[in-house]
This record gives structure tokens, C-alpha cells and sequence, in this order.
């Protein structure tokens, strides 16, 4: 089941809520608007087309159902651009409602994320290029249409690289074996190719010594494992396992409407942009009769790639893979049975090619509901009596592929009203090939003369705080273990609460020896029992901090990942950790510059970064595809309710759950 926005009926857009996304009839009808202004030229190239979200006034009035709110907000479509030949990046505004061009804006000094037709380019020109076939005759490599060239983002190299100057790229080259499609496994070591995007030339060509390729093949396909030059090697695939069938027969318990979706007692709206890919808009939760809010906005702000080696293939290797490509526009098409499991409801997601022009990518994202395990239990050792519910997940997630690595998102909401948030890694390495006699010092070895450098994950989380309305307070609450004096057995303890209450004090540390968590309450509202209102921040995965050295350019640009914890009052440009604008920077835009003015937390409308790691050490069973590896947080409510949310769950039983040996009980109590 694919849902699909709401269209255009007529010469006018019927609109179900502000939040949904642009149809394809709406991104089409923007760019031909843009290109009938004065200053549009054939050489600018489309990067984005995606709503530009309505103020949260006008959304809280249209969600409150006041009578004008359609008389006071207009559809409008954001548009970002690249003049090749004007060597400048553009900003633009459609109004869709009054067909007007609002505002037409150049961005000195910045450049916008690199586009799909601009990968293309950059590959055949680098293979055709007698340089390059130069050096790939000198690996043994006569075919130069088996070389893959993976389009890396350049960082930032020299001063003739600054942003208002070229548009580069820093591709990487690997080969492709006769019968292999694994190319990763040959990596092409010191050949460091720097492409001018604009002008669509090579402006710099480093050969630093010829690493013979890697002689072992990396196939992954079932049919080719069993190939003796694989590495690993299987000497079968093996048999298959007994089938796991996963049935609604009545149907999921969610319904939706748009892009409105409504399940156990949550609501919330989806979107999705280019850049950021999914976003959930407008989190609520009916609480015995009352729609209460706990977050506005959710997406992922940032996912950064530093790696850490020093050798001239690898050393300026940090991708910004939102900022500097663009998650949205990479997001596969899911297939039933494989990426998704179960009852599947699928929603289609629109961007656009560099013309404009609406490019859908079907079943973008995956809605279903998985069973989550025990939710609560409890036998009564006198009676023998139990009782036991089951808790239940609504699952939303897609997943995109960035050249070599695939990662998945997913943001699940359960019956306990807890929200998580979980990445999954997983594809293939960026590999680099070592000399015989040689022993990698940055990496691990994952085949003969194949190794993974060293390298860490970081992904930013923007949560746009709501818990009971937009006026929140933060606080750190950690385990403190009691003085002497109030101790005298030793094992006393408690917890801290303390308020962050500036911009400087919320830049923070986790500390899980102690616990350390963040708790979002409303500034002035309390539970029955006398506490605070409030939704608890716990982090998951490594808690690593990044380790690259002052002067570097991973500490400079990558500056938003030295901390665990950043916190902001809400402004609408503020949505991405390091910056609107990313390839090539120096430095690092986003957080730091939005916290330079340390402005208040007390009472405002706060919006949570935390800053997950996956770090990652390779391992020989990462190779030749990585198995998944997670990083995540969760929401969780704290004083938000005033006891056990799913206590009102009936007594239910999967009656397709079988026994094969003795029978069952016949209840869950």
C-alpha cells in the first residue's frame, strides 16, 4: 500500500495540513515559476525543491482549527540552486498560493550539497582522463571502464579550495575484477584526483606510489560466496532457514490520512526533504481524553565521517553526508519481505533532478508495527496469579545509501509513550590497499593486502522540544553518592537535578558511570503528584568524542561533535548542526555559531541536539558487507504521566502463537 499526498484539484491546491510535503504537481509548478524570473539563466542547476514550513503560528492556529487559518498562510516551496557559470549558489522562495517568486537571494562564499548528475560527470571524465590511465596502467589495469569512482566531498584542502572560489570534489578510484561487483575490494592507494565541479575539469592529479591491487575478490551475492578466490570463502551457501510469517489479519491498528497518521494514542505528522530526509512533525499523545504534545519537530540534523588516517588516500577524508549530499535525495526504494517485514504501508517521497523537474522515489518510507516484547509482568508468588501485557512499537524508517555505506533511520513509538531514535550502519567499507611486508598502524587487515582505516560515525538528532507546550525548561540529573554524615552504611545515593539554563551551560558531556540523562519539563505545569512534567534524554552507543587534533581540519569543521549534549531557544535557520551550508567550509558553521550568544533556556522553546557515535574499529567480519551495527537514543517519559501509561491495556493473546511441545495456557492472566 503506497499513500500519496494530497494533489492539486483544479487551479487551486487542497491542502489537508500545512506540514505536508510538496506533491510532484507543486515542485514542477515552482521551478517553472523560478524560471520565469528575471535573473533565472540556463545555467543554474536545481539541488532542492521542498516545502518551506509555514511559522509555528500558523500550524499551531491551523491545528487549533481557527477560522482563518486559510486565509493567512500561503504554500510555499524553498529552492536551492548552483550557477555553474556564475560560479555562485542561490537561494530562492515560491509562493505557490499567489504564484509569485518572494525572494531570489545569492549566498556568498557558500555552495550547496553535490548533485546526482554531477557524481555522473565527475566519473566519466576521471576515466577518461590519460592522467588517470596513466596511473591505472601502472596497477596492471587495462579496462578503465572497470574503475568506480566514489565522488568524495573534498573538506577542506588549500586556500585556492575556499567556497567562493571552485567547486571540488576529491573522488577515489577503485577496480572492478572480471566477474566481481565488488569493486571496494581494489582499492586504487595514492591516487588523489581533485575535480572542478563547475567548470567540469580535473585541476590536480597526486600519483604518491603504486600499492598493488588486492587479490582477493569481495563478493557478497549468494550465487558468488562460494567462489574459492572470495574472501571469506564458504564452500556453500547454506540451507535455508524455516520461514517467520508476520500477520495483521484485520489490518494494522494505524490509519492515516495525507501524511497524518494516527496510532494507539499517538498522532503525528510525516515529511521529508531532500537534505534531511524523514521528518516527523507535531508528536502528540491522548492522555485519558487530552491531545498533549511532546515534541514539534524530530529529524536527523547532521551525520559526520571523520576517519583517521594519515595516509595521502585517507587523511582528509570527513564527509558531511546530509550537508555535503544530501540524505533525502539518496533514499532507496523499499521492497516488501526484504527491507520490511509484515503489514506494510508505504509512502512515496518527491525531490527533484537538476532541471527542477519532480523525481519520485517510491516507497521511501516503511510504516509498520512490530511487537516490542514484554511490556509489563507481574506474578503474584502467593496466588499464582499473573498478569501480563505485551507492548507494541509503530515503526517509521527509511533507509539511504551514501556511496559505500548504507544506513537506516528509524524512529519507533511505543504504547509506554517512549520515542526512540536508531541508525543502522551497514555496506561496505571504504577500503585502502597496504605493500607486502607492510602492517597498517590506522586500520585493521580484512583481506590479504586489504585494510579499513580507522574511522567514527557521528549523527546529529534535532529534537524541537514540545512537552505540554513550547515553554520548556532543561535540566541534568545524575547519581551523586551520599556524604558520610547521611551515609552511614555506605551504599546511599541519590539523584542530582540541575537546571541548564544558557546556551553554554546545556554543552555537556555524557557520563554514564553516574547515569547521566537530560530531562525536557514545561516550565510551570505539574503532574498530580506534585512533580515536575517531563520527557528523560537517555543516549545509547559508544559515547565516543572525536579524536581528531587541534589544526586539523576534522577538529575544525566537525566542531558540533566535541560535546554529547547541545541545547537552543528555537529559530527557524537554526536546523542543521554544522551549518546551512557545509562543502568546503574551513570551519565549523551550525552549532557553535548558534550558541556564540549564549542565550537563555529558561522557560523557552527549546530544541535538543544530542550527538550519537558509532565508532567504528573495523573488524575482519565487517568485510566484504559490514553486518549492522546501531547507535540510538530514547525518549522517555518522566513525571509526564502519573503512573504506568499502558495499565489500561486489555488482556490480550496472539492466538497464532504456537507451542510444539506441551500445550499452553489458555490466558495471559
Amino acid at each position: 500500500m503506497t499513500q500519496q499526498a494530497a494533489q492539486p484539484t483544479g487551479e487551486a491546491f487542497t491542502i489537508i495540513h500545512p506540514f505536508e510535503p510538496l506533491t510532484s504537481e507543486e515542485i514542477s509548478r515552482a521551478s517553472t515559476l523560478l524560471r520565469q524570473h528575471p535573473e533565472f539563466t540556463t545555467a543554474q542547476r536545481f539541488v532542492f525543491v521542498e516545502l518551506k514550513e509555514p511559522g509555528k503560528e500558523t500550524v499551531r492556529a491551523f491545528d487549533a482549527g481557527v477560522e482563518s487559518r486559510r486565509a493567512n498562510w500561503s504554500r510555499e516551496a524553498f529552492i536551492l540552486l548552483r550557477d555553474h557559470a556564475g560560479r555562485r549558489s542561490l537561494e530562492a522562495v515560491v509562493d505557490l498560493t499567489a504564484e509569485t517568486v518572494t525572494s531570489y537571494t545569492e549566498l556568498p562564499g557558500s555552495q550547496p550539497p553535490m548533485t546526482e548528475e554531477e557524481f555522473l560527470a565527475c566519473e566519466n571524465m576521471i576515466r577518461e582522463d590519460s592522467r588517470v590511465q596513466d596511473a591505472l596502467r601502472k596497477r596492471g589495469v587495462q579496462d578503465f571502464s572497470k574503475a568506480w569512482v566514489d565522488k568524495w566531498a573534498a573538506g577542506h584542502i588549500m586556500e585556492a579550495d575556499a567556497p567562493s572560489s571552485r567547486r571540488i570534489a576529491r573522488p577515489i578510484l577503485f577496480i572492478q575484477g572480471e566477474d566481481d561487483a565488488n569493486a571496494y575490494a581494489r582499492p586504487v592507494e595514492n591516487l588523489v584526483v581533485t575535480v572542478d565541479l563547475d567548470s567540469n575539469e580535473i585541476v590536480d592529479i597526486k600519483d604518491t606510489g603504486v600499492v598493488e591491487l588486492p587479490s582477493k575478490k569481495g563478493n557478497y551475492a549468494a550465487e558468488r560466496v562460494t567462489d574459492p578466490q572470495n574472501s571469506p570463502h564458504f564452500p556453500e551457501v547454506r540451507e535455508p532457514m524455516k520461514p517467520i510469517h508476520i500477520t495483521q489479519p484485520e489490518g494494522p491498528s494505524f490509519r492515516m490520512e495525507g501524511h497524518g497518521i494516527e496510532w494507539a494514542k499517538w498522532k503525528l505528522r510525516l515529511g521529508f526533504t531532500a537534505r534531511e530526509g524523514l521528518v516527523l512533525h507535531d508528536i502528540t499523545y491522548d492522555d485519558r481524553g487530552t491531545e498533549r504534545s511532546v515534541l514539534y519537530r524530530a529529524s536527523l540534523a547532521e551525520m559526520y565521517v571523520p576517519y583517521g588516517d594519515p595516509g595521502d588516500t585517507h587523511w582528509n577524508k570527513n564527509v558531511f553526508d546530509e550537508g555535503e549530499y544530501g540524505l533525502g535525495g539518496l533514499a532507496n526504494s523499499l521492497e516488501l519481505g526484504c527491507d520490511c517485514l509484515g503489514e506494510i504501508t508505504y509512502v512515496d517521497a518527491q525531490v527533484c533532478d537538476q532541471e527542477g523537474q519532480p523525481a519520485t522515489i517510491p516507497n521511501a518510507v516503511c510504516i509498520h508495527e512490530e511487537d516490542a516484547g514484554i511490556g509489563w509482568k507481574h506474578t503474584d508468588f502467593r496466588t499464582g496469579r499473573g498478569e501480563v501485557r505485551r507492548n507494541r512499537r509503530l515503526v517509521i524508517s527509511f533507509f539511504a545509501t551514501v556511496g559505500n555505506y548504507d544506513y537506516g533511520f528509524y524512529w519507533y513509538l511505543y504504547l509506554d509513550g517512549s520515542i526512540e531514535f536508531e541508525s543502522k550502519l551497514t555496506g561496505i567499507l571504504s577500503t585502502g590497499a597496504f605493500g607486502d611486508g607492510q602492517s597498517p598502524k590506522f586500520g585493521e587487515v580484512i583481506a590479504p593486502g586489504l585494510y579499513g582505516p580507522n574511522h567514527q560515525h557521528f549523527f546529529a538528532v534535532r529534537l524541537d522540544m514540545n512537552v505540554d507546550g513550547p515553554a520548556n525548561k532543561l535540566y541534568e540529573l545524575q547519581a551523586e553518592a551520599a556524604q558520610p554524615e547521611e551515609n552511614p552504611w555506605g551504599n546511599a545515593w541519590y539523584e542530582t537535578k540541575t537546571q541548564l539554563k544558557t546556551e553554554s551551560e546545556a554543552q555537556r558531556i555524557a557520563d554514564p558511570l553516574r547515569g547521566r540523562s537530560w530531562l525536557v519539563t514545561h516550565a510551570e505545569k505539574k503532574n498530580t503528584l506534585g512533580g515536575d512534567v517531563g520527557y528523560k534524554l537517555e543516549l545509547g552507543g559508544t559515547l565516543a568524542l572525536p579524536l581528531s587534533q587541534p589544526g586539523s581540519q576534522q577538529h575544525a569543521r566537525g566542531a558540533f561533535t566535541r560535546k554529547h549534549l547541545w541545547a537552543t531557544p528555537f529559530a527557524e535557520r537554526e536546523r542543521y548542526a554544522a551549518g546551512e551550508y557545509v562543502p568546503q567550509n574551513p570551519a565549523s558553521g551550525g552549532l557553535p555559531s548558534y550558541t556564540q550568544h549564549n542565550r537563555s533556556l529558561d522557560g523557552e522553546d527549546l530544541v535538543l541536539w544530542p550527538i550519537l557515535c558509532a565508532h567504528h574499529v573495523v573488524r575482519p567480519e565487517d568485510w566484504p558487507v559490514m553486518p549492522v551495527a546501531t547507535v540510538g537514543l530514547h525518549l522517555k517519559p518522566s513525571g509526564f504521566f502519573d503512573g504506568n501509561p499502558m495499565l489500561d491495556l486489555p488482556t490480550q493473546k496472539d492466538d497464532a502463537s504456537c507451542h510444539t511441545g506441551a500445550s499452553s495456557g489458555e490466558s495471559c492472566h
